[in-house]
């Protein structure tokens, strides 16, 4: 196999063989990406807020409203969910961070060049083939704005996955590595020969990887990053004592995952339990309950996370175009008699805040009178100031309708039996939890 750039130049020659060892073994590895986030359910559930989030970005550029800083702005609203998205995004705001000296990324104080940036996002947000994607990054390119590069894919990422690989340090590394290429950060056209390549590799291997060209980039960022090491090239013996490293490196993280897998099965587990905590006080209380589509299959004390619960959101809450988000919402109580919703929970144990926040939008605003509902941020003690914060961002200024407010676990932990067997409705609920919303 060989890889070529846009130009058609080839890079070193790649042994298909090796590569797919390498990347079965990397799929196996509890510790790696594959298993740790790609196949990480949250992960997709960003994907609707991120673009959600761009939307506004667009929309404030448009109206001249964005601003001339960072912090506080909808694209740090947009970005920090993106750099939560576990280690293969992690630092992904660096490159939007407004650094004064250098006047870089030059999207706040020039004017000009913010509305190229809205422009080139709009653009992506409304195209759905390659050819207008790649358009569009062209256009960003002639414009030449100073700092702002090929980070601005992890953006693109997730409007279009099975077009654009997400771009950092760790993934550009493990390229080079894997291809024999020599491609630079900081460039759109070094980038756009990467992605070439990527798309070349990915097809060589599609029946390991995915049509998702995240897979691959958490491939890359792991070899990047230094997880796995690599054959030389130099004969059958470097490549038996490579694979004997192989297999030395699989041994070892079948036998010890990493902490961070063991934090991000914890972290699964936790989110779990207290979507079952829910579960079973909701039922207790004599209300219909809803879990996540995603979730419902999940193992819960000897049955199914889902058991007992609706099977089918009622009509009226899926037939507007956020049907998909509500049906994501961690926890719906709804009323017997009349299906309407009562109370709706986001647990947010390590995930973005963010992400959780818009699917409650989605539902009050796209349900009649649903901004009257009761709504629930679920969290560590430890988030309080993490809820309230992302509660005050000016991307956030619709939440100020809702009647959202923080359940601490402690609470929720603590009282939830007594709520159960001495309770009715959402009384013992909205006594343990804290508003967060603007005075009204």
């Amino acid at each position: 196999m060989r890889l070529t750039d846009e130009t058609g130049t080839d890079h070193r020659p790649s042994d298909e063989a090796w590569i797919g060892n390498l990347i079965r073994h990397w799929r196996e590895d509890p510790g790696a990406s594959y298993r740790t986030w790609f196949l990480w359910e949250e992960r997709i559930k960003n994907f609707r807020s991120i673009r959600r989030g761009l939307q506004a970005v667009i929309d404030e550029i448009r109206a001249d409203a964005f601003g001339n800083a960072y912090r506080g702005s909808s694209l740090e609203t947009v970005v920090h969910s993106i750099a939560e998205q576990r280690q293969v995004f992690k630092g992904a705001d660096h490159a939007f961070l407004w650094k004064p000296k250098l006047r870089i990324p030059d999207i706040y104080e020039d004017r000009a060049n913010q509305v190229a940036f809205g422009r080139f996002l709009d653009a992506c947000l409304c195209c759905s083939a390659e050819d207008g994607v790649l358009a569009a990054i062209h256009g960003l390119d002639r414009q030449r704005i100073k700092g702002l590069g090929p980070a601005a894919a992890n953006l693109l990422y997730f409007l279009h996955p099975t077009l654009v690989p997400p771009f950092n340090t760790a993934i550009v590394k493990g390229y080079n590595a894997i291809a024999g290429a020599n491609v630079k950060l900081g460039k759109w056209d070094e980038y756009l020969a990467m992605r070439r390549g990527i798309v070349a590799l990915n097809a060589a291997h599609r029946g390991l990887l995915s049509n998702d060209y995240g897979a691959i980039a958490g491939f890359l960022f792991d070899v990047g990053s230094g997880r796995y090491p690599l054959p030389e090239r130099d004969g059958a013996a470097a490549l038996a004592r490579w694979r004997e490293d192989l297999d030395r490196v699989r041994a070892e993280a079948a036998a010890t995952a990493s902490k961070a897998a063991l934090a991000a099965r914890e972290a699964d587990h936790t989110h779990t339990e207290v979507q079952g905590w829910l579960r079973d006080l909701g039922l207790a209380l004599g209300f219909d309950v809803w879990i996540a589509s995603n979730d419902g299959n999940r193992p819960y004390a000897s049955g199914r996370l889902s058991d007992g619960c609706l099977d089918r959101l009622p009509g009226r809450l899926t037939a507007n175009g956020s049907a998909e988000m509500v049906r994501l919402i961690d926890v719906i109580w709804l009323d017997k008699a009349d299906g309407d919703v009562a109370a709706a929970f986001e647990v947010e144990h390590t995930t973005s805040i963010y992400s959780g926040i818009v699917r409650m939008l989605d539902l009050a605003l796209g349900v009649e009178g649903g901004a009257a509902r009761n709504f629930f941020l679920v969290a560590p003690d430890n988030r309080e100031e993490d809820v309230r914060a992302q509660f005050a961002r000016p991307a956030f200024s619709r939440v100020a309708e809702l009647d959202l407010r923080y359940l601490p676990y402690s609470e929720l932990r603590g009282h939830r039996e007594t709520i159960a067997r001495f309770g009715s409705g959402l009384k013992g609920v909205l006594a343990i939890a804290k508003p967060v919303g603007r005075p009204r």
